[in-house]
């Protein structure tokens, strides 16, 4: 028997029918035909499915529909407004911070949820206990992004690339 949900996805709200095992990963691909956020390893550990969910970072193949009815969800695709793209999007493009790319919504999502979290003030394995401010070098973007890998091995343009936008 299926469970009636409503999820915001980019901007556009649909209220579907769904198994209480479904995933916000599965419910977005395989019935709204959103594909933005890949499946990769659908068991947390790659990122390739990240998400905003509710303004949050989360791996959308650990999160059920039923368990996020009425959630506001953004991928990399809502990211772009007005046709303009998102200053992540530009820099990854300018930086060439992708490969093969099945990763890259993922990474760009991310990146936009990891910088709002250092606006947040939230620290990280790497940020210094008490420190006033975070400094968004190297080794601190590398930190909160290693949720999201990529096998072709574009982190050298990918840091940069999340940089960029951070000092902006």
């Amino acid at each position: 028997m299926d469970t009636e949900v409503t999820l915001r996805v980019d901007g556009t709200t649909y209220t579907l029918g769904v198994d209480t095992r479904t995933t916000l990963l599965d419910a977005m691909r395989e019935r709204l035909g959103i594909t933005s956020p890949k499946k990769g390893c659908d068991h947390g550990q790659c990122g390739a499915c990240t998400i905003l969910l509710d303004g949050w970072r989360a791996n959308s193949c650990l999160a059920l529909a039923v368990a996020h009815d009425g959630a506001e969800i953004v991928t990399a695709a809502g990211l772009a407004m007005d046709g303009n793209l998102h200053p992540m999007q530009q820099a990854f493009i300018e930086h060439d911070a992708f490969q093969c790319g099945y990763c890259t919504p993922g990474q760009i999502v991310s990146a936009v949820g990891m910088l709002d979290e250092v606006d947040a003030g939230w620290p990280s394995a790497v940020t210094a206990a008490g420190d006033a401010e975070v400094v968004l070098d190297e080794a601190e973007i590398r930190e909160r992004m290693s949720g999201n890998l990529c096998r072709c091995a574009a982190y050298a343009n990918i840091v940069p690339a999340i940089a960029q936008v951070a000092r902006s």
